[in-house]
């Protein structure tokens, strides 16, 4: 297993595990939980619109600071500042400052996490076993994604919210602690071509911000209505999801490190078109939608793989990994933001939720022609390694 024997991954990995049980078991249930706290369904897609707007507006913030202090620190402060949401969450009634306070603070944490995190990621991974460890990452966040959704139902069910937010920012602020043993990363303050580099990057995360506010999203809701609006039912629902998602994850990533990319994007986004078909059409009965819930597990275990091994490989190609991860976590909150806008619009017309998820299809569409370009220029490697199509693969490395 010469993938795990990356120690900065694997750090990463134990980080990410933590970060996950706190992700599960309360950060799942956010948009829910506004349902519940008095927020009408088109306010519940606006906040999510506002908040990754505001990622938008706060991400040169992480530019202009990763020179002076490197990526370890900046990953660091996002993973902390990310625990002040759950603190303020429970708080929110209805259309307040406190939800306005919730999505500002989500903003800042989450430009400064995401971005710093993936550009690590980039830089500190193996290109030739990027599959296997994004592969192990998920399959450990999967482990989590079965304990903390029942953790957290269970907690928002037997005790207030305020006790289950505030334990899941104590676990968040726990993340941190294994992101201290990283190496540190040093950024240029200046570097050319540094986001030219991204126009890929940005489109990619453009199609699956779009595809989440459907997918995701507009369906968390849906399973949750069709529960009853029952905390325990739906954290429940998203530990049998889970289980499955925890056995998907690590066989994709192998057979992408093996060559098959390309193989992998037309069985991902087959599966992945169908998975939203099949969303839409199990809205309104709970055992469909548990069902549906589950499947969707596993085609996350073999999209991540499929859509990161592209990403992390283009940004550590490209002249800088963080202006490249800027750039693509730009294209991310612009997607999102813009399928959440327009749901949000649709609920408010009376569109039903069903359709709201049929949304996803033009961002699984443009998604997969992107990907299949990508892995077109990959052949499949000699003992174990990457090898590049010649001529065609440089002309894809020159136009990322």
């Amino acid at each position: 297993m010469a993938y795990l024997k990356n120690t900065a991954v694997n750090l990463l990995n134990v980080h990410y595990a933590i970060h996950a049980i706190a992700m599960n078991a309360a950060g799942v249930f956010f948009a829910v939980f506004l349902l519940r706290a008095g927020v009408p369904l088109p306010g519940v897609f606006g906040a999510i619109a506002l908040l990754l707007a505001g990622r938008f507006v706060v991400r040169p913030l992480v530019l202009l600071l990763a020179p002076k202090f490197g990526l370890r620190a900046l990953v660091v402060f996002g993973v902390l500042f990310s625990a002040i949401p759950y603190l303020l969450l429970p708080s929110v009634h209805g259309l307040d400052l406190m939800l306005l306070g919730f999505c500002a603070t989500s903003a800042v944490g989450e430009a400064f996490y995401w971005t710093s995190y993936h550009a690590s990621f980039a830089y500190l991974g193996d290109r030739q076993h990027r599959g296997h460890q994004i592969g192990m990452r998920e399959a450990v966040a999967s482990v989590a994604g079965i304990v903390g959704p029942l953790m957290g139902g269970w907690a928002l069910t037997e005790f207030s919210a305020r006790t289950a937010f505030t334990a899941a920012a104590l676990v968040q602020a726990l993340a941190a602690l294994p992101l201290l043993r990283i190496p540190k990363i040093d950024v240029p303050a200046t570097i050319p071509g540094g986001f030219r580099a991204a126009r890929k990057g940005f489109l990619l995360f453009a199609c699956d911000g779009w595809m989440a506010a459907g997918v995701l999203f507009a369906w968390q809701v849906a399973l949750f209505v069709s529960l009853g609006e029952s905390f325990s039912a739906f954290g429940g629902a998203l530990a049998v999801a889970g289980v499955a998602g925890a056995v998907a994850s690590l066989v994709l990533g192998r057979h992408i490190d093996g060559g098959h990319g390309r193989v992998a994007v037309g069985i991902t986004f087959a599966v992945l078109t169908a998975l939203t078909l099949f969303r839409a059409g199990a809205t309104d009965q709970a055992a469909l939608a548990v069902i549906a819930n589950a499947c969707g597990a596993v085609v996350l275990s073999l999209y991540i793989p499929t859509l990161m091994t592209a990403v992390y490989n283009q940004a550590k190609q490209s002249p800088c990994p963080l202006r490249f991860h800027a750039a693509a976590e730009g294209g991310w909150d612009s997607g999102g933001a813009s399928g959440c806008l327009l749901i949000a619009l649709l609920t408010s017309l009376g569109v039903p939720l069903s359709i709201c998820i049929l949304t996803a299809l033009p961002g699984i569409a443009l998604s997969y022609w992107l990907l299949r370009s990508y892995y077109a220029g990959i052949a499949a490697p000699a003992s174990g390694e990457y090898a590049v199509a010649g001529r065609e693969a440089a002309a894809v490395a020159r136009n990322l």
